[in-house]
């Protein structure tokens, strides 16, 4: 049976960082861009993988910046004061690196935004200089290509309440992934893991959730390795859509109707008026989710003893305390 503890992992859960996030003086003008919440928020609950992609091809630290030019098609890295392409340099180190990453059972990324090497959506330009489409960093479309299940994000994204909450949770989803693939699972252990995450999931996509079912119904004549691949990737791709007001009221509703017969008519209307309260965006999602909680305590309720949604990260990163 699959029972989530997400506060105390078997194995630590690794997150590859840019490492100027981090404070270490890599950037080109030899400075950081230490990230209060990366570092001291997130930091306590994980174990980071630094990675400098530039200076680990052997740029110097001070150096002159790089950008990212168009030819054709073609996306090239050069120095702007030199002109000098290292394209070649940087894609080989790359998929050196990001072959390496993919080892390291990494549960997510934090990427520096517009990094011409990290950065997820970056400003590129023509060869006489006028703008051009935006493209990934040569390292970050690398890492979103080799990895493309592995949750990323760049630190600017993470200010955002709503995006943050839902990276986090696809971070600690894909860490109790990875360890359950990492066990002699069966079909009926995949089974327990998508029960314990189906109200998670269906307050990101029903839709997914209903097709995740369907997939899992076909299971036992499935090659092991394509229902791995198949799951995960469906899992992650659901979980990346930011659940909604709407989403999370009616998920909060099937839970209580999970228990509600076995509440006063009193405490039944009060847990109905947070469960509205949090709709209209009067109170945050801790709310209603905690009345909820203390009743799975103290009335037992099985069927939501190991369910995920009330637990899906550490309650100190206080994720859900906003309205």
């Amino acid at each position: 049976m699959f029972e989530p503890e997400p506060q105390l992992s078997e194995r630590p859960i690794r997150i590859g960082v840019s490492s100027c996030l981090l404070g270490h003086h890599v950037r080109f003008d030899g400075g950081h861009k230490r990230d209060h919440f990366v570092v001291d928020v997130l930091g306590p609950f994980v174990e980071f993988v630094p990675v400098c992609p530039e200076v680990e091809i052997g740029l110097s630290v001070p150096r002159p910046t790089l950008r990212l030019q168009r030819q054709g098609r073609r996306l090239r890295m050069v120095i702007s004061r030199s002109g000098e392409d290292v394209t070649g340099r940087m894609r080989s180190f790359a998929r050196a690196r990001v072959a390496r990453l993919a080892r390291e059972n990494l549960s997510g990324y934090v990427c520096k935004a517009g990094s011409p090497s990290c950065g997820m959506n970056c400003r590129t330009q023509t060869a006489s200089g006028k703008p051009a489409p935006s493209a990934p960093g040569l390292f970050a479309a690398q890492l979103l290509h080799r990895l493309p299940d592995l949750p990323v994000a760049e630190e600017r994204q993470l200010r955002d309440l709503r995006f943050r909450e839902n990276w986090i949770q696809s971070v600690f989803a894909y860490h109790r992934l990875q360890q359950l693939w990492r066990s002699r699972w069966r079909t009926e252990d995949l089974v327990a893991f998508h029960t314990a995450h189906r109200f998670l999931l269906l307050a990101h996509s029903p839709q997914a959730c209903r097709e995740l079912d369907r997939l899992l119904a076909r299971a036992p004549g499935m090659p092991r390795a394509q229902l791995r691949a198949r799951y995960q990737s469906a899992l992650m791709s659901a979980l990346a859509k930011i659940a909604t007001g709407d989403r999370h009221a009616e998920v909060l509703l099937q839970m209580l109707g999970l228990f509600q017969d076995r509440l006063d008519r009193s405490s039944r209307r009060d847990l109905l008026d947070e469960i509205k309260r949090y709709r209209r965006g009067q109170v945050p999602l801790i709310v209603p989710v905690s009345v909820i909680k203390h009743y799975v305590r103290v009335l037992d309720v099985k069927e939501l003893r190991a369910e995920v949604y009330l637990n899906p990260d550490p309650e100190e990163l206080a994720l859900r305390n906003h309205a």
